[in-house]
């Protein structure tokens, strides 16, 4: 992977290690400026570990991080001045006002007061508390306080934004607005990476996705191509009466059929890609003499894909 003026973040061969226990082996991530990048990966595969190796947080052993074209040491601060980080858990002071907060925060890189007012105001709009500028975070519901976290780690205008699952316990509304808060980002020049283990969300607004295990990288790419590399096709779900949770004889059988599972009336089954799949299994439950009801076929997920790479499915 070489630097180029297209990369905001390059990583290569990184390794961390615990004592005893190694974090990262040999990690791989290169970020396109411009875009909104999926780190994604089961709990303990080394996301947290990475991204704090990247911020310059953490020491690690061998490897080379360069971000928005400069070497990344734990004395770059310039370079970290156009970073953003909003983290998963809620980082902000009890003590202070909304306003406060974001001040506070923005004034950690930016020391000039009339800007910085500029940009906590921005900030506030932007985030959608501008009637909730006086508030105590106490006062604040979840969705709020989430909004308040990202305004915090986003007010100094970052050109790269590390984004650590911050939609986790919101509710629908709050959680569209903060997704298209992330999107306004992008498109007003931000590269964002983004964590999370909802793969609604994932597909919905990342680029390009990476999934990583045991401090590894596994696959990288669109949601689509991702999708094709796994073995799993789609998913076949078929209610007939009668079946009583019995699997029809010959659908075990069939080529593609990757699993199938029974409960009550209906079957599960998961097939490997394939254009006449289904098409096949209505042969076998016609030739069993089995009328299907409800009859649905479904393409491969991003779960099914964490579930073939991981052995782990995320929820989504």
């Amino acid at each position: 992977m070489n630097d180029t003026n297209d990369t905001a973040l390059n990583v290569r061969h990184l390794v961390k290690r615990y004592g005893d226990m190694l974090a990262l082996d040999g990690f791989d991530l290169q970020v396109r400026r411009g875009e909104i990048f999926g780190l994604l990966g089961p709990n303990g595969s080394g996301k947290t570990t990475a991204i704090s190796c990247i911020l310059g947080l953490l020491d690690f052993e061998a490897g080379d991080i360069r971000v928005l074209g400069e070497q990344m040491t734990p004395s770059a601060y310039e370079l970290r001045r156009r970073i953003g980080i909003v983290p998963q858990e809620i980082a902000v002071f009890d003590e202070l006002s909304v306003e406060e907060n974001i001040d506070y925060f923005c004034s950690l890189y930016v020391k000039d007061r009339k800007r910085r007012k500029q940009l906590v105001d921005e900030a506030i709009g932007f985030v959608g508390l501008t009637e909730f500028r006086r508030y105590r975070p106490k006062k604040l519901s979840g969705g709020l306080l989430r909004r308040l976290n990202i305004a915090c780690g986003i007010a100094h205008r970052p050109e790269l934004i590390f984004f650590d699952e911050p939609t986790v316990a919101v509710d629908p509304q709050s959680r569209n607005a903060i997704l298209e808060g992330i999107k306004r980002l992008n498109r007003e020049g931000a590269t964002v990476v983004y964590t999370s283990h909802y793969m609604e969300e994932v597909e919905l607004i990342c680029d390009r996705i990476l999934i990583m295990d045991h401090g590894r990288h596994l696959a990288l790419g669109t949601a689509d191509e991702l999708k094709a590399q796994i073995a799993t096709g789609e998913r076949i779900t078929i209610e007939a009466a009668g079946l009583g949770g019995s699997v029809p004889a010959g659908i075990r059988n069939l080529p593609f059929v990757l699993e199938v599972k029974a409960s009550g009336d209906t079957l599960d089954i998961r097939c490997k890609h394939g254009e006449h799949n289904l098409v096949d299994v209505l042969d076998v439950l016609r030739r069993g003499n089995i009328r299907p009801g409800r009859v649905t076929s479904q393409p491969p997920t991003l779960n099914d894909v964490f579930l073939e790479l991981t052995g782990t499915a995320l929820r989504d």
